[in-house]
């Protein structure tokens, strides 16, 4: 008798969820570039939503801050595969998600070009570009760290010289370094010959 009892209150639970007027999965498409320089406008969205899908191609080739160079390698690698990572997150504070955009090249997959764009007034703003390949942004908490690695005359692209790691955090309207460091990586072993067979 019990068990029956706890099945149908059960049952009613699970159909009273059901009809309580939830929307479900929603598909929001990608954000469309606007006629405005460096800017797309976000798609809407609930108030309590953060997070916002972007074209990141169509938010660089409208971005007057991507140099020319960049733009013309927003390319496709294969199919429709385009060089890009595109990271989501809260770098700004502000009411939707920043975006953090990486272009890579299609052959070697090194770091070009990377941008954040913050949303202010439903239109997305480009707040950071370093250009200095080869360079790769990453959200890290609240921060943005940028990587860049540096190659000496001899090095191959699998094996930089030194690598310095920026660390940015948003004051007063714009990112500001709060922190920098340097690896120097050892040679030791990179270019050795293997032992000969005896």
């Amino acid at each position: 008798m019990i068990a029956a009892v706890a099945s149908v209150a059960a049952l009613a639970l699970f159909v009273a969820s059901c009809g309580s007027g939830g929307t479900g999965a929603r598909d929001e498409g990608p954000a469309h570039a606007s006629a405005m320089a460096g800017a797309v406008t976000s798609p809407s969205a609930s108030p309590s939503e953060t997070y916002r899908r972007v074209d990141a191609i169509a938010l660089l080739r409208g971005d007057a801050q991507v140099s020319g160079t960049i733009k013309r390698e927003l390319k496709p690698c294969g199919g429709d595969d385009y060089p890009v990572d595109v990271s989501y997150g809260d770098l700004t504070g502000g009411p939707v998600n920043d975006v953090v955009v990486n272009v890579m090249t299609c052959g070697d997959w090194v770091g070009i070009g990377t941008y954040v764009y913050r949303d202010v007034g439903g239109t997305y703003k480009n707040v950071f570009t370093a250009e200095e390949s080869p360079v790769y942004a990453e959200i890290d908490g609240a921060d943005l760290t940028v990587t860049k690695q540096v190659y000496d005359t001899d090095d191959t692209v699998s094996n930089p010289s030194r690598e310095t790691v920026i660390t940015y955090t948003w004051r007063a309207g714009r990112f500001a370094q709060i922190n920098k460091h340097e690896t120097d990586y050892s040679k030791a072993g990179g270019n050795a010959a293997p032992a000969p067979d005896n």
